[in-house]
């Protein structure tokens, strides 16, 4: 059951809030009367201007320095890159693991009882796909930490606005066909901001504890 908004109001965090999920996300947050306030921790100046916006310009290698503003009621977290653009493993097992652990860590020590996490389908820590263990070995790090209310997203394929990455437009294309003719439909495409809208949506319809969002059940949630 979703509470009123005079009943209770909370405060989203954001890590991720400049990419594809992480700015409808932001976006939607901002529309929506159950959250007062929205913090996004970012390299650069978003450009976003809002009333309930708080921005925080942040070295994500020294977080350190902004663990002051880490507090509020629930933290989104969909930081997240490629191999690709990321240039190495290792600089990628920066971003998507020690980055959002180290945060989430931050957070938890702080406070806050509830974490979104953006992770990925086939996320296994034990996964001999780079990207999956990262994911698995993260999601494992963050339960460790023990979160009043922990909510995992599993999408797979996602569909973003104006995407430049080929490999994602024929892969689309191709599992969008492949549903046409009722096949794999658990693996259709997720526009980004479908799922935002489900992130968003998660804390206020979830239950304590921890929870696993596969992506077969996140267009039905």
């Amino acid at each position: 059951m979703i509470l009123k908004q005079h009943e209770i109001s909370m405060k989203a965090l954001v890590i991720g809030a400049t990419g594809a999920t992480g700015k409808d996300l932001v976006n939607i947050l901002l529309q929506d009367a159950y959250y007062t306030e929205v913090v996004i921790f970012v390299r650069r100046a978003s450009g976003v201007i809002h009333p309930k916006l708080i921005e925080i310009i942040t070295d994500f290698d020294k977080l350190e320095e902004v663990a002051g503003h880490i507090k509020g009621d629930v933290l989104f977290s969909c930081l997240g890159t490629t191999l690709k653009a990321a240039g190495s493993k290792d600089k990628q097992w920066n971003i998507d693991f020690e980055i959002p652990s180290k945060f989430a860590a931050m957070a938890r020590g702080n406070g806050v009882p509830k974490i979104v996490l953006l992770s990925a389908y086939g996320a296994s820590a034990t996964s001999k796909v780079f990207y999956s263990c990262i994911k698995g070995k993260l999601e494992d790090k963050i339960n460790s930490l023990a979160f009043d209310q922990y909510i995992i997203f599993r999408p797979g394929l996602l569909l973003r606005k104006h995407t430049d990455r080929i490999g994602e437009r024929i892969t689309s294309v191709l599992i969008k066909f492949l549903n046409g003719l009722g096949i794999i439909r658990k693996f259709r495409p997720l526009p980004t901001s479908t799922l935002a809208e489900k992130l968003d949506l998660a804390p206020k319809i979830f239950p304590a504890g921890k929870h696993v969002v596969e992506l077969d059940k996140i267009f039905s949630l």
